[in-house]
Formats: C-alpha cells, sequence, structure tokens
C-alpha cells in the first residue's frame, strides 16, 4: 500500500520579495491628461511623439494605449477636456447676470489667463495653437473646432441678444454678427499670446473690440 505524502504548507509571501503579479499601475486620468495637454500644447500635435507623452505622463507606452488609445484619441481626449474647462469658466463669468461691457472683460481677461497661464510665455489657446494645423487633413479634429467656434459664437450671441434687451446694444445690432466679432479679436489674441504678445498690448486689444461692440465708455 503506498501512503499519501502529506501536504507541505507554502511559506506565506514576504514582503519586499519580488514584485506582485496582475496588479496595474495606478494613475491619475486627469493628471495624465494635463501632462499630455502640456506637451501637445508646446510643441504641436505633429512635433509630439509618443516617447515625448510617455515622458510627460510617467506612463509606458502599453499603459497609454489601454488607458487613452493611440496618439490621436490621447490628443482628442486632451481637446475635450480643454473645451470642458472652458465651458466651465464661462458658466463662473456669468453667473450673477453682468452688463455686457462687464461681461465681455471677464471673457477675455478669462482669456488672458488661460493663454498666459505660466506667465508672459508664447502659449496662446490650446485648441487655436494645435488644431487648426491637424483639422486639414483630420475629419476628427475639425469637426472639434467648427464645433467649438460655433459654440463661441453662440454663447456670446446668447449675451449680446440679453444686452440688447436691456438696451446696452442698439436694437438695430445683429447680435450673431456682433459675437464673431468678439470671438475674431479672441482668435487674433490667441495667435498674438502664442508668438509672445506682453499681456498689456493684448489688453488694448481687447479693449478696442468692447468699445466696438458696446460703444466707447464715456467717462
Amino acid at each position: 500500500m503506498v501512503q499519501k505524502k502529506p501536504k507541505t504548507e507554502s511559506a506565506p509571501p514576504q514582503r519586499g520579495s519580488g514584485r506582485t503579479r496582475g496588479r496595474p499601475r495606478q494613475y491619475d486620468p486627469e493628471r495624465a491628461l494635463a501632462k499630455a495637454a502640456e506637451t501637445f500644447w508646446k510643441h504641436g500635435y505633429a512635433a509630439t511623439s509618443l516617447d515625448d507623452l510617455s515622458a510627460a505622463t510617467g506612463m509606458n507606452r502599453p499603459s497609454l494605449y489601454a488607458a487613452f488609445g493611440d496618439k490621436r484619441d490621447l490628443y482628442l481626449k486632451t481637446l475635450a477636456r480643454y473645451q470642458q474647462q472652458a465651458r466651465a469658466i464661462g458658466v463662473q463669468i456669468i453667473a450673477d447676470d453682468p452688463p455686457l461691457r462687464v461681461f465681455l472683460k471677464r471673457f477675455y481677461e478669462a482669456a488672458f489667463d488661460i493663454y498666459l497661464a505660466t506667465g508672459d510665455e508664447a502659449r496662446g489657446c490650446y485648441s487655436i495653437s494645435t488644431a487648426p494645423a491637424q483639422a486639414v487633413t483630420d475629419p476628427a479634429v475639425r469637426d472639434f473646432l467648427a464645433a467649438s467656434i460655433g459654440g463661441t459664437d453662440a454663447f456670446l450671441a446668447k449675451q449680446i441678444a440679453k444686452a440688447r434687451e436691456r438696451g446696452e446694444v442698439p436694437l438695430n445690432m445683429d447680435p450673431h454678427a456682433l459675437a464673431q466679432l468678439a470671438a475674431a479679436a479672441l482668435h487674433t489674441i490667441a495667435v498674438r499670446a502664442r508668438v509672445g504678445v506682453p499681456r498689456k498690448q493684448l489688453r488694448a486689444v481687447a479693449a478696442a473690440a468692447i468699445d466696438v461692440i458696446c460703444g466707447p465708455q464715456r467717462s
């Protein structure tokens, strides 16, 4: 008769003795998107490599692919994040239903805070600085950019229409045309900020646009 050998208990794993298997590396999606956006913002889409993104986020390539998809997918996610942040700022600056001139000042000042967030370093608007070149060949980026511009126009037109009802803008003025003018000033400010024009000069552009839309401010 063959006797069975008694089972031997395995020794409990010791702390620090090798890597734990099957446990994915932890990462913060919001922080990773912020770091990726900073990298695209600095170098542009085309000049940003996966190695650049990996170094910026602290995630290796397989982790980046698993979390966000390829480079294009990651870029589109950073654009969506930027848009959400801009919309949140828009909600804040109209919370107390300010007069049109006050609203426009807040609108442009909020843009300055983004475009010059690191001081007077050339930065500009994330979408305007990075998306137009990519939009030529990428329909998704083109659609995003068109929707973003259209959304800005609609947001401004709504505030201008309300101001017209309050008598702040002449009744014969078209809110949509004035909104496009305000947005055009925003876009030129974004481009000028990208090439390093200082805040003082950018404020002068904004002030001129506000005076055209609202009329010269009475002393």
